[in-house]
């Protein structure tokens, strides 16, 4: 399965949650799948996702917030799955699409092949943990999380793939966070 047929299984069931994409090819992907209000892409700031995501879970804790993030965002920022399991926010889904590569900067090998994230949230006290590898098991993954008092973690693993002819979020930063704000209001 690839990135973007991932984005096309999981979009659908999001709702109105509030969504915190990484940097890169995550959020130009599910921009193209479908752009939403209660979407946050980061531009830059690569590895960040998951502490804003917590920031706005901790901040709404009436509402369920999820995190679309990759495997070098969550590499590069491995204290966040910490600080996400010791804050034990119950609103909190965290999805992490695995390809094994940091393929918007040239598809160099990540250590998500040596390094299995979803043993890393669980080992640090996530309440729940689950691997996908296909579109089959992924819907019914992903309602378990949403149903489930987190936080949640879920791996998805994709292949490389991404297709360069994927435009890029065409909002600026500031009309993303005005629209976000508003999609939390």
């Amino acid at each position: 399965m690839k990135g973007t047929e991932a984005f096309r299984v999981i979009v659908p069931l999001l709702g109105d949650r509030p969504v915190v994409h990484a940097n890169g090819y995550i959020c130009r992907e599910s921009f193209q799948v479908q752009d939403r209000e209660a979407n946050f892409y980061m531009i830059g700031s690569m590895g960040l996702a998951s502490s804003i995501g917590l920031g706005v879970a901790l901040g709404r804790p009436d509402r369920q917030v999820v995190v679309f993030d990759g495997d070098g965002n969550v590499l590069m920022a491995m204290g966040t799955l910490a600080m996400i399991a010791a804050a034990q926010p119950k609103n909190l889904v965290h999805v992490v699409f695995d390809n094994q590569v940091y393929e918007s900067t040239g598809s160099q090998r990540s250590l998500s092949g040596e390094i299995p994230l979803d043993e890393v949230a669980r080992s640090v006290g996530y309440r729940h943990t689950e691997r996908v590898a296909n579109e089959e098991e992924l819907a019914a993954a992903f309602q378990r999380m949403l149903a489930e008092p987190g936080p949640s973690f879920l791996l998805v693993k994709v292949e490389p793939g991404f297709d360069p002819a994927t435009g890029r979020v065409t909002h600026s930063p500031e009309e993303i966070r005005d629209r976000f704000m508003r999609a939390l209001k």
